[in-house]
């Protein structure tokens, strides 16, 4: 490598962020080479996923499939393709509209909206949240409020800065954020398109949170980066 050029950041590679084993849909990473390649897969993986679905799993309504032991307030709304795992909360005007697949013993809380979304095993996303586009990795935990937004004012496709002075095209229009294992995003804080988060880190509350932050980082909401000890 010449000197002074940056490498490639390797969390772009779903391996480097998510641990499938922890996923009712592991297969879906197959074949892949970035790990937002995933998210146009959610619509067609869910219909090959219910064909093979434990028969402990319980059909809703058209294209709605949840696992035993999930519990559903009357108030939430499924809207559907979606795939609900074993023991999950989905609490009070949840909305998940269409193109889900959540692990077990998620808890999608009050108010929080999910669209073409995979959320792994145990993640919470518990209040007043946006999760559109977007991947979330085992036990990644959203404060109250936060926001995945996933598309740009421009309407163009998302770019991802990778280093290496170079940016990728995703070839995606619509594209939140990739969020790896044991994240902590702060109340309030808002995951601009494309955003990726190391696993382990830490969003302060309230933060604007644009590109790469590395595994095992605290974002400060005065933009400092420091590493967790």
């Amino acid at each position: 490598m010449k000197k002074g050029v940056k490498p490639i950041n390797t969390l772009i590679y779903a391996k480097n962020l998510f641990n499938q084993a922890h996923s009712i849909a592991p297969n879906i990473f197959d074949g892949i080479t970035y790990a937002w390649e995933v998210l146009p897969r959610i619509k067609d993986f869910i219909k090959e996923l219910a064909d093979h679905l434990p028969g402990d799993f319980e059909r809703l309504a058209e294209n709605v499939w949840v696992g035993k032991g999930t519990e559903i307030d009357p108030s939430a709304l499924i809207k559907g393709p979606a795939i609900i795992g074993y023991g999950c909360a989905i609490r009070h005007a949840a909305f998940i509209r269409e193109n889900v697949i959540i692990g077990n013993e998620v808890t999608v809380g009050n108010s929080t909206e999910l669209k073409n979304a995979l959320l792994f095993d145990r993640v919470e996303v518990p209040h007043f949240n946006y999760v559109g586009d977007s991947i979330l990795g085992y036990k990644a935990h959203l404060g109250a409020g936060v926001i995945l937004s996933n598309l740009k004012s421009a309407k163009d496709n998302i770019r991802i800065v990778v280093g290496n002075g170079e940016s990728l095209d995703t070839g995606l229009k619509k594209f939140g954020a990739l969020i790896g294992d044991f994240a902590e995003i702060g109340c309030n804080a808002v995951l601009n398109p494309g955003t990726i988060i190391g696993r382990e880190s830490v969003i302060y509350p309230l933060t604007m949170v644009r590109g790469i932050v590395p595994e095992r980082h605290i974002l400060k909401n005065d933009g400092s980066l420091v590493s967790k000890k």
